[in-house]
């Protein structure tokens, strides 16, 4: 209690969506609680006849709160002091306190028990104790490594798929930040995964996440390659790929061709109206031009499929100026002479800096959801440009999905570091694969695998222990004048509220001013580049099993403090994750077992810190720090109230590739990406437009950068804005590089356009690239083919933050 300056503060207002109530708040060590007893209701009589009302509470963990400001109250002005909390769940709400000493003394306490607490350990979670029927079930035991692999058709006994289970990181000691339990083939021994690993990443070496069960398929994933500007190679690694490549069976059970889905929307869904609707007619679907393109490119060597054209994939989910930085300073991505097997495809995806300043500007619009209840302007919505960055997520996700299922293609994934965007894309694309994901015990057990188990960087990028940066004094006074706190607003606030005390706070500008984009310091900057367990270097010839051995042998200190969070080290990367899962959801309402509120309750016990599922950034950490055994899995919370999590829609989970609607693919759908309205605290209404009578929303932004209809979000949309685009930006094999491809993988050493051997195929390459808008301009916001250097010099600072 040394950090609770006050512990009760009575007469308090609290002011939500313009309305306001009073009550008592308590300040506890890990919440606020807030309780007030609304106006009498008639709920039942006793003898007498008399009234009875229930108090309501609302509890506000410390780690959610997302920014505080405390606002003094001004000489010039009547208005009380107040403080005014931006929750990470995205709930708005001011206290007016009576007394500026109270405020202040409010204030004090919540910035000690946020981002005073010095280490993990402290959080909620290390005290939190359930109560029946939460605590009779332990969700620490629900995820079994070897069971998942099994059912997958591996064990340890059984390589007839092709693939072993290795046991080199069973300590960490390996590659710190993957799992005790890899998947390799079995072609590959132990020793040549130890020289390969020399050559990615944080050793992150490509490793099976998924092997479909009709074709042998597999998704495998890794980090970025340490190629630098002198265009090292590792024929370790290129030996590891060409057998994971290699592992199909010579002659796989033929698919049907029932099971390949007759268009790439479900039954349920094509009522709603044609995805391409309000795109010109005479332009090609986008996916089928992606699909063009790696097959016009793919080489001819390596090993085939039966039943299917085979184009194996090497999938650069970075920008292709992005994977130019990162070359830059050692890294980079594969130098596809030495790859003459695969073809490789870059995904302007952007980097974990752009998501979260594109969150930022969203919540800009969201802001005065605590003093009004004016809905958000639809148009800075759309600037923002999250629903973009969304779509290309689910475009990512199907292209991936296509190659597998439908191609019959294995798919390495990997972006920098191969925990952010290497993650979102596995996990998004094994959702459209497998049904058994899209149940409610499934999902859970891909959360485990793939960002949990490969690792997240959740502490980094959720940032539990705060930053004294998202605190802030106005008004405060220093010899009469205000303090350097009064910053820029990030917004105009709006006008016009129907109640007073709406318009004394909407006249107070600059409250949710902090700026967050975090430029400063570039030397420390970023989670792709800050060094995690080690520098990468191309030139580092240490065995990678001998690099973290201080840290296996060591036990965690409880005094040892967590360094301070790094506000340009956070980024919404899971959230986008659940958001996609969400858009699939809707999109496919009868072929998830579990609902939104689903999604919406593990977004908000990702960052409430009560549970110890999500605390850390990998395996490794989990285990020595006892996670299991001093905390409480997130799963016991969903686990014991399943029923208020499933969805009445679903359809049971059949699978019938004969059967239109039942087939075992489910894919993103065409211009259908909406706002998450319910984890935003909104009204559909509000954030999304009304459906024309067609069925289909209006200005819904395509999952290729286009829009469904002539108007966004209410506004006019011009028609070269309507010209469908990929989220593409490259494909290249040894042979021929299409789109912006960094100079060291070009033949020619052209950066942008065509670089072809074959200039007859590279030209019918180029029209199907402007179909897809590649090497043209795109939207605000995206990538330019044809930057300047000042341009290209502003993406080059941004990635290498």
């Amino acid at each position: 209690m040394e950090r609770t300056r006050i512990a009760r503060v009575d007469d308090v207002k609290l002011v939500r969506r313009g309305e306001q109530v009073e009550g008592t708040l308590h300040l506890t060590p890990h919440h606020l609680i807030f309780c007030h007893t609304p106006p009498p209701v008639i709920e039942e009589y006793d003898g007498h006849g008399s009234q009875r009302t229930k108090p309501r509470e609302l509890w506000i963990t410390y780690p959610i709160i997302q920014t505080c400001t405390l606002r003094l109250t001004h000489p010039a002005s009547h208005h009380p002091s107040s403080i005014r909390l931006r929750c990470r769940d995205f709930t708005f709400v001011c206290f007016c306190f009576s007394n500026e000493k109270q405020a202040r003394d409010v204030y004090d306490s919540i910035k000690a028990w946020t981002c005073k607490l010095g280490r993990v350990e402290k959080l909620y979670a290390f005290t939190y104790l359930p109560q029946s029927p939460e605590k009779e079930i332990n969700g620490w035991d629900f995820y079994d490594a070897r069971n998942e692999w099994e059912r997958l058709g591996i064990s340890e006994k059984d390589s007839d798929k092709g693939w072993r289970i290795t046991k080199i990181n069973t300590e960490y000691g390996f590659s710190p930040t993957y799992p005790a339990l890899l998947v390799v083939p079995s072609a590959i021994s132990d020793n040549t995964l130890n020289y390969a690993g020399r050559y990615r990443s944080r050793t992150r070496l490509p490793v099976l996440t998924y092997l479909h069960p009709v074709n042998n398929c597999s998704i495998t994933r890794s980090s970025q390659p340490l190629v630098g500007v002198r265009g090292n190679r590792s024929i370790q690694d290129e030996k590891l790929l060409l057998a994971i490549f290699s592992t199909s069976h010579s002659n796989p059970t033929p698919p049907s061709s029932s099971s390949r889905p007759r268009s790439r929307q479900s039954p349920q869904s094509s009522s709603r109206g044609s995805p391409t609707m309000g795109v010109p007619s005479d332009l090609p679907d986008p996916a089928t031009l992606e699909d063009q393109m790696i097959s016009r490119t793919s080489s001819e060597e390596g090993p085939k499929v039966y039943g299917a054209q085979q184009h194996n994939l090497i999938v650069d989910a970075r920008p292709t100026v992005n994977a130019l930085a990162m070359q830059a300073v050692g890294l980079g991505s594969e130098n596809m002479d030495n790859y003459r097997f695969a073809t490789k495809v870059y995904l302007g995806i952007d980097n974990i800096h752009v998501m979260r300043d594109s969150l930022n500007k969203a919540v800009e619009t969201l802001k005065d959801s605590d003093v009004t209840s004016i809905p958000p302007n639809r148009e800075a919505l759309a600037k923002s440009g999250w629903i973009k960055h969304i779509a290309n997520l689910l475009d990512g996700a199907g292209l991936i999905a296509r190659q597998v299922a439908l191609q019959h293609s294995h798919v390495l994934i990997h972006c920098s570091d191969g925990w952010d965007r290497t993650s979102q894309l596995s996990a998004l694309s094994q959702i459209c694969l497998d049904p058994y994901y899209r149940t409610l015990d499934g999902f859970i057990v891909l959360v485990e695998k793939d960002w949990l188990s490969f690792g997240h960087m959740f502490n980094h990028r959720s940032g539990f222990l705060s930053s004294e940066k998202w605190f802030s004094i106005e008004n405060e006074r220093i010899g009469g004048n205000d303090t350097h706190n009064q910053r820029t607003s990030l917004g105009t606030s709006s006008s016009g509220a129907g109640h007073a005390l709406e318009n004394a706070f909407l006249s107070a500008k600059g409250f949710f001013n902090k700026d967050n984009n975090s430029r400063e310091s570039f030397v420390e900057s970023d989670g792709e580049l800050q060094p995690y367990d080690q520098s990468p270097s191309p030139n580092n010839t240490k065995k990678p099993s001998t690099t973290t051995k201080a840290a296996k042998d060591s036990t965690p200190s409880e005094k040892t403090p967590h360094p301070p969070t790094k506000v340009k080290e956070t980024s919404p990367i899971f959230h986008q994750f659940l958001d996609a899962t969400y858009q699939l959801l809707h999109q496919h309402p009868t072929r998830f077992e579990f609902n939104e509120r689903f999604l919406r309750r593990l977004l908000y016990h990702l960052y409430s810190c009560q549970y110890g599922t999500f605390l850390y950034n990998n395996e490794r950490e989990r285990v020595e720090h006892n996670v299991r055994q001093r905390t409480r899995s997130v799963w016991d919370y969903f686990l014991s109230r399943r029923e208020m999590f499933l969805n009445r829609d679903w359809d049971g989970g059949e699978v019938d590739d004969k059967v239109r609607g039942k087939e075992r693919l489910v894919l993103p759908i065409d211009g259908q990406c909406r706002w998450w309205s319910e984890v935003f605290g909104r009204d559909d209404r509000e954030m999304n437009p009304t459906p024309t009578s067609s069925g289909l929303g209006v200005g819904n932004v395509s999952s290729h950068g286009g829009t469904s209809n002539q108007q966004a979000n209410g506004f006019p949309v011009e028609q070269s804005e309507l010209v469908p685009t990929s989220v593409l930006t490259g494909v290249e094999t040894s042979e021929q590089s299409v789109g912006a491809v960094p100079p060291m993988q070009a033949s020619s050493g052209a950066l942008n356009g065509v670089i072809a051997k074959d200039r007859g195929v590279g030209a019918q390459l180029t029209a199907g690239m402007r179909g897809l808008g590649i090497g043209k301009g795109k939207e605000k916001g995206s990538e330019s083919r044809n930057k300047s250097p000042t341009g290209l010099a502003r993406e080059l600072e941004v990635e290498m933050q």
